[in-house]
């Protein structure tokens, strides 16, 4: 039940690439297994002078500002191996998304090994988020914190307020870079190192740690003179990133640019495109919880007429393995106070919905912060879980009745947005955000009880020891 690392699938879209003007940074936590019970709550601002952050499983010590700014969070429910508070929205309508997991070739680390004693992925949203006012501060951030105390993984983190996104990727114990997201664009990042061409002389859009070029070129990493491409220079094109992940990347563009001719296996795919027409939080959700869908890759095999081998071959989006999915919009047709909507599901999101919070807020519902380690249908994460386990047996079975419910939720998610906007009052805004979150989410998990009901009912016609009256007389 322990988290190691986050093996996810993330997405960014610029804000001239989305269709309302939003920036969105949007992933998929998943663990190394299928259980992992997440939370989703709130941190109040605070002053804290004098404090030092020690992580649990490092025993790295960091001493941290005085004040901590207010922001929401998705940690796991136990905490003995460290938080994992994984993504959220500050007060400051910036937002964080750590991490994604990638790889750092071997002969890079032959330099600047992996350290145990470092800031890993458990401790970086909780280290950076409280203490930054746009997503560039929070490249800088985390960035000199990698450089001073390390790192003993390889990841990606992604952040963006209401102009910008940015993607810091690390490269080895102490090394990393950083790219702004071209406005017009998407980027898919599936556990890989992605970002590609560097120009070090632009810092309005691109940041190094501050050795880098040295490191690189007294170490002789540089496989291309004259250019300095960090995936090239840093990353993997092994065997594993050809069915693990690059797949993952083909479909997220075969999706949003369906005129270009690639292979799943291609280890050459840009990392922005262009999308063939501007992006909605419905397509990003749809990537996010898809499955190969209309492929011969599709392990539920639903339209396409793949064999078991190939249903099998690419490592699906959406799989046991989901835990968490946020997607952090950050809104530019709207004023800054109610700006900022984290959308959340838990469990395995072929089945689950989307629920959208404003994150200028003072509490979550206690449904999605009361997590517990053992199953309960009291609590969103285990109810969503337990659903997954009654609906993939006989998923062709139920996929009408859940695709209905999932489309009537993200309707009724899209009615809430807009409600909550028009009532937005002179004063006391957090406390309306709260009670009209309290308002959605409530709705939502109530027709997902329903779900539930109508599922188990429909479950137990499936037996196959159902056995009629006069059969075989």
């Amino acid at each position: 039940m322990k988290n190691t690392s986050s093996d996810c699938t993330e997405i960014l879209v610029g804000k001239a690439a989305s269709m309302d003007g939003s920036t969105i940074v949007a992933r998929n936590e998943d663990g190394y297994g299928p259980i992992n019970p997440i939370k989703f709550v709130v941190h109040e601002a605070k002053t804290q002078e004098d404090s030092v952050y020690t992580s649990v499983t490092t025993g790295v010590k960091v001493p941290l500002p005085d004040h901590a700014y207010r922001y929401t969070a998705t940690p796991q429910a136990d905490q003995s191996d460290g938080q994992y508070e994984e993504a959220g929205i500050n007060e400051f309508n910036v937002g964080m998304s750590s991490t994604e997991t990638t790889a750092t070739n071997a002969r890079v680390l032959g330099y600047d090994p992996l350290v145990h004693d470092g800031v890993d992925e458990e401790a970086m949203l909780t280290l950076v988020l409280p203490y930054i006012k746009t997503a560039k501060e929070g490249v800088m951030r985390l960035g000199k914190l990698l450089e001073k105390y390390g790192t003993g993984e390889c990841n990606s983190i992604a952040f963006n307020d209401k102009n910008e996104i940015w993607l810091l990727e690390t490269a080895g114990g102490h090394h990393w870079g950083a790219m702004r997201l071209p406005d017009d664009t998407y980027a898919i990042v599936p556990n890989q190192t992605v970002m590609q061409e560097v120009d070090l002389k632009d810092t309005d859009n691109f940041l190094v740690a501050t050795d880098l070029v040295d490191f690189v070129e007294k170490h002789h990493l540089n496989p291309q003179p004259g250019h300095f491409n960090f995936r090239e220079i840093f990353g993997t094109q092994s065997e594993a990133d050809a069915y693990y992940n690059t797949p993952r990347t083909w479909y997220g563009q075969k999706l949003f640019n369906p005129e270009i001719d690639q292979e799943p296996t291609d280890q050459d795919m840009p990392l922005t495109r262009k999308p063939a027409k501007k992006l909605a939080i419905e397509d990003v959700e749809f990537f996010l919880s898809s499955h190969y869908n209309g492929t011969k890759f599709d392990p539920f095999g639903t339209f396409a007429s793949g064999t078991k081998d190939e249903q099998k071959q690419f490592r699906s989006i959406a799989m046991d393995r989901n835990q968490c999915s946020s997607i952090l919009q950050i809104r530019n047709d709207v004023d800054d106070k109610h700006s900022a909507i984290q959308w959340v599901a838990m469990g395995f999101f072929a089945y689950s919905p989307y629920v959208p919070f404003f994150t200028n807020i003072l509490d979550t519902p206690e449904d999605y912060k009361n997590t517990t380690t053992d199953v309960s249908v009291d609590n969103v994460y285990w109810l969503e879980k337990t659903l997954s386990v009654l609906i993939e047996p006989h998923f062709h079975e139920y996929s009408d009745t859940v695709n209905a419910y999932l489309d009537a939720c993200q309707s009724y998610a899209r009615q809430r947005v807009e409600e909550t906007d028009e009532g937005i009052p002179d004063q006391d805004i957090s406390q309306y955000l709260t009670q009209s979150n309290q308002k959605t989410a409530g709705e939502i998990s109530a027709r997902t009880h329903a779900l539930f009901d109508q599922i188990v009912k429909k479950g137990l016609m499936l037996s196959k020891t159902t056995w009629e009256k006069g059969q075989n007389l």
